[in-house]
């Protein structure tokens, strides 16, 4: 019987440190369950940290860096970017300013036939056409002689609203000085002024009240009333 206890005495030992192994070797192993985003990924980092990394709606979808538009020194020629060289627009924009001038520029004793030439030679062959008989039409001509108009223009470059190769539309704002039986005034106004080249030189093919709006098209040579 004594035998037979002893037994079962070393038995229960064996079984004792059997768990005890089994307990060590549980508390070793990677934990497998819960989250599958907090499991341990290459070199010990979380695969929630992975994940972020590719992908962009874990990140805030934060937005790229854009470039900054910012003053330069650097230099910068506009002529080089238009199709007529500095001194083709300064002499356009300097007859397109003769012109206005001496469309605003006539007098009441003066031949309408000589304020008409006067503008004939700014003007193309069409254009000339349309002017003077705008200039020397019968009811101008004996309103500006009853009131003995007289009127002195002068004229500015307001701006450049259309440059092309061959043509290119000024607004120009004329201003007359005016004196006549009815009083003396100073008047104002915007015109639109498309000149075309002709050879060498400028020719005035349209003039238009500025706020009509004007492309320098062939279709569009009128213009507006003098006085």
């Amino acid at each position: 019987m004594a035998e037979e206890g002893n037994r079962r005495g070393v038995v229960f030992a064996v079984l004792v440190a059997m768990l005890a192994l089994v307990g060590v070797y549980l508390t070793m192993w990677p934990d497998s369950g819960g989250e599958e985003n907090t499991a341990a990924g290459p070199a010990g980092v979380s695969r929630t940290v992975l994940e972020a990394q590719g992908n962009p709606e874990a990140q805030g979808n934060p937005e790229p860096p854009r470039p900054a538009a910012t003053a330069s020194n650097a230099p910068f020629d506009v002529y080089s970017y238009l199709p007529m060289t500095k001194q083709e627009l300064a002499a356009s924009a300097d007859y397109a300013r003769r012109f206005t001038a001496d469309y605003g520029t006539y007098s009441y004793d003066e031949e309408p036939a000589d304020y008409g030439d006067r503008l004939r030679g700014y003007t193309t062959a069409e254009f000339a056409e349309v002017l003077l008989r705008i200039v020397t039409s019968p009811g101008t001509v004996e309103k500006n002689a009853a009131d003995q108009v007289v009127s002195v223009g002068t004229a500015k470059v307001k701006e450049i609203r259309q440059i092309q190769k061959t043509s290119v539309v000024f607004v120009v704002t004329g201003t007359q000085t005016v004196t006549a039986k009815s009083g003396t005034r100073q008047q104002t106004a915007d015109y639109a002024v498309t000149l075309v080249a002709v050879g060498a030189d400028w020719r005035v093919h349209d003039l238009q009240p500025a706020d009509s709006g004007q492309d320098g098209d062939d279709d569009s040579a009128q213009a507006g009333e003098v006085g």
